[in-house]
């Protein structure tokens, strides 16, 4: 092999500040990290998959879920992660988008992802419990604190 990049990185193990479940959506990517280092999220495990919190919430096929939740499981153990942030984002194409599911209205938009991020968190509760969740939802003025309960499971609608 041919090095083409240098740079030096730690070696140690780390624990980690929170497992993130996100969109691979890069357009939030910028401020997504400012946020990040604003609320003390300096080493984290990212989840990226299309729709992020979704997977928890609304999957298209219950192994969506099932992977989300082992990833999850691996960012505990091997990094000692004790906090999840989930993610939903405005005009996510694994929603449908914002014209195409909400037909433009942010409004509708924003309330159905504040449902989802309650659902997921509630799902995710239920599955490992003892975990702290925070979930957020971000569009292209800001991000937004969904304030969801990480201890109260949806009934009939968690995790096996």
């Amino acid at each position: 092999m041919k090095k083409v990049f240098h740079f030096d990185s730690p070696r140690e193990r780390y624990s980690c500040d929170a497992a993130i479940l996100w969109c691979f959506d890069n357009r939030f990517e910028l401020g997504f990290h400012k946020f990040l280092n604003r609320i003390g999220v300096v080493y984290s495990d990212p989840i990226k998959v299309a729709g992020g919190a979704k997977s928890l919430a609304s999957p298209e096929l219950e192994t969506d879920r099932e992977f989300v939740l082992e990833q999850i499981c691996k960012s505990m153990r091997l990094h000692d992660t004790k906090r999840v942030n989930l993610m939903v984002h405005s005009d996510c194409g694994a929603y449908g988008g914002l014209a195409g599911a909400f037909g433009g209205d942010v409004q509708a938009e924003a309330a159905h992802h504040q449902r989802e991020l309650a659902l997921a968190a509630a799902n995710l509760a239920e599955a490992i419990p003892g975990l702290e969740i925070q979930a957020y939802f971000v569009d292209f003025e800001g991000i937004w604190d969904a304030e969801v309960a990480s201890s109260q499971p949806v009934e009939g609608r968690g995790v096996a």
